[in-house]
């Protein structure tokens, strides 16, 4: 498996696996038109990484790094940190370590870029998630969750890199 930037071929198939794996987990996430804001990985890439789980050809998963704190993407980011959001993997190749290598990759660039600290925000339905940040020392930030909606709120969690 390889961990890279999307290239502009594989924009439509990576946004079809994040709009896929969100829909497995958590329904509400997908009302309000923010299935079409997952499945919009050109736009993401203006403002952000976008990265790619590959392996023969066919991307597994995705997820995107917010560098900046003034890109659209980046739900209230501060100086210094480094924003971790839309991370899905295509339900057929769950368990296998996408998730965690993602994970690894955005936490791998965010340190070489001198990042103080990764921030990232998920539901409460997304349990496999949550024990994936918790292995990588993410640390459960109620203060910065955000409320969306009285059925939607999501939950924020931090890791401090140095």
């Amino acid at each position: 498996m390889e961990i890279r930037p999307v290239t502009p071929g594989e924009m439509t198939e990576a946004g079809a696996v994040t709009v896929a794996a969100y829909g497995t987990v958590d329904d509400i996430v997908l009302s309000d038109g923010y299935a079409a804001d997952l499945r919009d990985v050109a736009t993401r890439t203006t403002g952000a990484t976008v990265l790619v789980a590959v392996e023969d050809g066919r991307v597994l998963g995705t997820v995107t790094l917010v560098e900046d704190p003034s890109s659209r993407w980046s739900e209230g980011l501060a100086e210094g940190e480094f924003g971790i959001r839309m991370l899905g993997v295509a339900p057929e190749a769950r368990g296998r370590g996408v998730g965690t290598a993602l994970l690894v990759a955005c936490l791998d660039r965010a340190r070489q870029a001198g990042a103080v600290r990764a921030v990232l925000h998920s539901t409460a339905s997304m349990t496999a998630a949550h024990r994936i940040y918790m292995r990588a020392g993410f640390v459960r930030r109620p203060g910065r969750d955000v409320v969306l909606s009285a059925d939607l709120a999501i939950m924020a969690f931090t890791l401090e890199l140095r």
